[in-house]
């Protein structure tokens, strides 16, 4: 994992002191709120329906055990005893005080967290694929370039203001677990036709109000020319890029008014000096990243141990067949620890639960942890032996949930229950929709879905790329949902189609009921997904599940 150096604890220090002065101000009332605004939201401090909201960065997703003791003391201390994981992989607190965020950030400064360009129109929190480092199917790990990229991007001087906020998302495998097509540029590593690693770069993608899949703009970049490629297309962006109106400034708006022909020439003419200005000390910065980075000295022991427990124990067996992933190292285990047991608010946690996340990590997974960007937390190392008993630790605090990619396994924005923005409720719908199937017993027949909930047009929940995905709207003063269907999030990305009108509350969890039973009763057999039967059968047939009246009207 990365360290920081002398340069970056000073540089956050510095920061912290700043801002602590600056919220002294505020509250002697030296400076107005629109004063204060632009000055907490550089800190990622957010004003919201109740309070103020803290969101601190994880970078890249990646967490040490002490960190995230440190977040756990945190949400003790300063706020209501837990935090919030979201779809960037950050953590917000929901419940802050103004007079106590300088404590806050300098307590995370003590880890080697902050929260710096966590809002705002910079460049954000650089996500990258929970399965970093750990992942079978990986080319090369992905954080050393994303580390490289939040270092060049953080203060960036031309880039502090730009037309709108910008997202950067890195895998470093062919199956995209990054989502990289959704953001204003996607980075995966390639092997090119030398056997050299590179990038492949996608730009524009984005969801929200006008929701476009990403477009390949270089189909390989040399490793090196990676930052004065960035730069060239932040650079062009932010001289094209739209700032008469916020809705049609992101980068994906300028793309598709200029056309990718177009955009990619400025991208290329920019590059021609972008290139010529980076003495290539951005590599040697990128080799001691690197070296950072190292894998952790995995063990040769036998997995006898987990094997015995499989056979004996249906409850750790489900947890097994749902809950990892298939690790590079020979005798270890990917285990993805589940926020959302059923009922529960995705993506919170508690400070007890952290804490014993960060135990378990020291004992059984090199220390190491990550956040996914759905909203669920991974031990990326763990023996396959060790498997029994850190099984039997997470039941204590309710975080053996089996049930990672099926129908509770729910992404949902905070909505209307804290964000000033949101339109309508997520949180009580994802809990609605967990509990019902479970309760009726169909999650497990249903099997591999993605469900993802929006309170607003902003697409905070990534509803867009959901295989089902629900958006909350106001329709004169009273919630309405609308639901889209057929999107992918994987390296195959589509935008889902909306399926019809929306529905009312009390009426969205029959609605998603009838459209999966017709899946049910349509697939061809227990391993055609939900996916692959839209895709093989197109919208109408659960068009008719979702609107059953109006399909007997047409039969008429």
């Amino acid at each position: 994992m990365y360290k920081y150096s002398d340069f970056d604890a000073a540089f956050v220090a510095q920061r912290n002191a700043q801002f602590r002065s600056q919220v002294a101000r505020r509250i002697d009332g030296s400076l107005t709120e629109d004063e204060f605004r632009p000055l907490r939201l550089m800190n990622g401090l957010y004003l919201q329906l109740h309070a103020y909201m803290l969101r601190v960065a994880i970078p890249y997703g990646t967490l040490s055990s002490a960190q995230m003791r440190q977040l756990a003391y945190i949400a003790e201390r300063w706020d209501k005893g837990y935090g919030h994981f979201t779809t960037r992989q950050n953590i917000q607190y929901n419940w802050p005080k103004l007079t106590d965020v300088p404590d806050i950030l300098d307590a995370l400064a003590e880890v080697q967290l902050h929260a710096i360009q966590t809002s705002g129109n910079t460049i954000r929190n650089v996500t990258a694929d929970h399965f970093a480092g750990a992942a079978a199917d990986e080319v090369e790990d992905p954080r050393p370039t994303a580390e490289l990229i939040r270092q060049w991007s953080t203060d960036h001087p031309e880039f502090q203001f730009l037309p709108r906020k910008f997202k950067i998302g890195i895998t470093g495998s062919p199956n995209d677990r990054a989502v990289i097509k959704s953001h204003d540029i996607g980075l995966r590593i390639v092997r090119g036709g030398s056997g050299k690693l590179g990038y492949e770069v996608v730009v524009g993608g984005g969801l929200g109000r006008t929701p476009m899949i990403g477009q390949v703009i270089r189909p390989f970049l040399k490793k090196e020319d990676l930052l004065p490629y960035l730069e060239a297309i932040v650079s062009v962006y932010n001289l094209m890029g739209r700032r008469d109106n916020k809705y049609k400034a992101r980068i994906k708006i300028t793309v598709f008014e200029n056309g990718m022909e177009a955009f990619r020439d400025a991208v290329e003419e920019r590059f021609k000096v972008t290139r010529t200005e980076f003495s290539g000390v951005d590599q040697d910065v990128l080799r001691e990243i690197e070296a950072q980075f190292a894998a952790p000295a995995f063990r040769n022991a036998p997995a006898d141990a987990y094997a015995t427990a499989r056979k004996a124990d249906p409850v750790f067996r489900s947890w097994t067949d749902t809950n990892l992933a298939e690790h590079r190292a020979p005798g270890y285990a990917i285990v993805t620890v589940s926020l959302k047991a059923h009922g529960e608010t995705p993506g919170d946690a508690t400070a007890a639960q952290m804490r014993l996340l960060a135990d378990l990590a020291d004992r059984y997974g090199h220390g190491e942890l990550r956040i996914s960007h759905e909203q669920n937390v991974i031990l990326p190392h763990v023996h396959k032996s060790d498997l029994p008993a850190l099984h039997a630790a997470l039941k204590s605090e309710g975080l053996a949930t089996a049930n990672i990619g099926l129908v509770s396994d729910i992404i949902a924005c905070p909505g209307m229950d804290y964000c000033a923005l949101a339109t309508a409720r997520s949180i009580p719908v994802a809990q609605e929709i967990s509990t019902h199937f479970k309760a009726i017993g169909l999650e497990e027949e249903i099997g591999a879905l993605k469900i993802k909930i929006s309170g607003c047009i902003n697409a905070c929940g990534h509803h867009h790329v959901g295989h089902i995905g629900i958006l909350g709207l106001d329709r004169a003063g009273v919630e309405n949902y609308q639901i889209t269907l057929g999107g992918d999030a994987t390296e195959h990305a589509r935008i889902g189609e909306r399926a019809g009108p929306g529905f009312a509350y009390d009426q969205v969890v029959p609605a998603i009921e009838r459209l999966l039973r017709a899946y049910l009763d349509l697939r061809t057999s227990p391993s055609e997904t939900f996916g692959d039967a839209f895709r093989r059968l197109g919208v109408d047939p659960f068009k008719a599940a979702l609107y059953p009246a109006e399909a007997a009207r047409d039969a008429a």
